[in-house]
């Protein structure tokens, strides 16, 4: 299976900042596979995600971890380096698309615009990161867009929590949905990893309860 089709399957994805990769890395790791959510965006927003990816991928080998906010060519470099799996990007850089398709990594691109989903899709891709979400009118603009553009998928992230992530993920044309609800700053500082595994499996429930 490949990784669009994994991440489509478990639903949601953790968005994570991590400024302590070698104290929080693997109990996070641990409380996301607990929780039923196998799969980590870890944002290169803080200097620790090279060394974070690296750890969950190497003591969890069963999970699905990709690099986000990731800007530069640099920065996939790195990300390949220490094992991600897939490659997200706020907004659609061609340049990136292209170095990700030719290193034969997915990307996944930040498209909003039925010009940035065009110029894609050019490169090849179908699947897109609809960021950020609410800012851009949600679940009516995905809908909007999914009249003329209905072969493609799209994961919308910003503003999804377990309040509308049932109504986001009962549209057909979203195959997954990013967030950092269940792994906020304040969580993960207070290492309140059980609190963490108990709202992943709150919306792993709702996946399963949506997917039935």
């Amino acid at each position: 299976m490949i990784i669009a089709e994994k991440i489509s399957k478990i639903g949601v994805v953790p968005v994570i900042k991590l400024e302590r990769p070698q104290e929080d890395a693997l109990p996070l790791a641990k409380a996301l596979s607990e929780g039923g959510l196998p799969v980590a965006e870890i944002t290169f927003r803080a200097a620790g995600a090279e060394k974070a990816i690296k750890l969950m991928r190497e003591n969890y080998p069963d999970m699905i971890v990709g690099a986000g906010t990731v800007l530069y060519k640099e920065q996939v470099d790195r990300a390949l380096e220490a094992g991600a799996q897939f490659i997200v990007s706020p907004g659609f850089n061609p340049k990136i698309a292209a170095y990700c398709i030719e290193k034969n990594v997915p990307i996944f691109p930040g498209c909003v615009t039925p010009t940035e989903i065009e110029a894609a899709h050019d490169l090849g891709l179908t699947t897109f990161k609809f960021f950020p979400a609410q800012q851009y009118g949600g679940l009516s603009t995905i809908k909007a867009l999914s009249a003329p553009y209905h072969q493609f998928q799209f994961m919308p992230t910003g503003g999804i929590s377990l309040d509308n992530l049932k109504e986001y993920l009962s549209f057909k044309s979203i195959c997954a949905v990013g967030g950092s609800f269940m792994v906020t700053d304040k969580l993960i500082n207070a290492k309140a990893w059980d609190e963490i595994t108990l709202i992943c499996r709150k919306a792993a429930d709702i996946v399963a309860e949506v997917r039935a």
